[in-house]
């Protein structure tokens, strides 16, 4: 989306936090513990914000081995400038961010890769869009150049957004079956001067250990959700 505008996620059962009573022992556990699902790999990209109507939170990177997940970094992460709203609910244009679970598509970026990134990589070049445009055949893809069914008011010229676009991951927020109007170009992305139009944002040094880190026979997945307050948004 738009970086001044905000898109929201839907709230996937398989995100609700496992059945048993809230204790002690609960709130010790790490993060993705208490989550019903986690997407089925091993390395897990949570994005937590306080409430609903937040626009900053944690975002935290983790591995599971030998049976155990481990934090292995952290950093602060930026919201729309709207808060979080459940992804199936979501509309365009919006200023939310959608909670939910998520795949990581691909990464992309203006600069080069970092070195040792894994995950498939896209250069933007100067022709390079995301079309969000409901009535294009490339809504909520990347296209090179942009066609002629996609209005350049309703696309994201993705050189133009520097340092936002520096380094980048595809979330697969309405990605893989898009519902048009529900949102286009949800990304994990370098901070730019403030909330976001939907996306999570964070430092750029954390986006480069994020891509170095991230390894797709480990399938990665992104939870994106809140610690409590607001209604129909996944809560951890």
């Amino acid at each position: 989306m738009r970086l001044g505008v905000v898109a929201a996620l839907s709230v996937s059962a398989c995100l609700l936090l496992v059945g048993a009573a809230p204790g002690a022992g609960a709130r010790r556990a790490p993060l993705p513990d208490r989550m019903a699902d986690t997407g089925g790999g091993t390395q897990l990209i949570t994005a937590v914000a306080p409430a609903a109507g937040a626009t900053t939170g944690t975002l935290t990177w983790w591995d599971r081995r030998d049976g155990r997940w481990t934090r292995t970094g952290s950093a602060p992460a930026r919201f729309g400038a709207r808060g979080l709203v459940e992804g199936t609910a979501r509309r365009q244009g919006t200023s939310t961010t959608p909670t939910g679970l998520y795949d990581l598509p691909y990464a992309f970026g203006i600069r080069a890769a970092p070195r040792a990134t894994a995950l498939p990589y896209r250069r933007v070049h100067r022709d390079s869009w995301w079309c969000e445009d409901t009535a294009s055949a490339a809504y909520n893809r990347w296209t090179e150049p942009r066609p002629a069914d996609c209005r350049a008011g309703a696309a994201e010229h993705l050189a133009a957004y520097d340092p936002q676009y520096r380094y980048a991951l595809v979330v697969g927020f309405n990605y893989h079956r898009p519902v048009r109007g529900r949102g286009a170009g949800i990304f994990l992305h370098v901070n730019g001067r403030g909330a976001t139009a939907g996306c999570v944002s964070v430092p750029e040094g954390a986006m480069r250990r994020l891509l170095a880190w991230a390894d797709p026979a480990r399938e990665p997945h992104i939870a994106l959700g809140t610690t409590g307050g607001g209604t129909a948004v996944t809560r951890y």
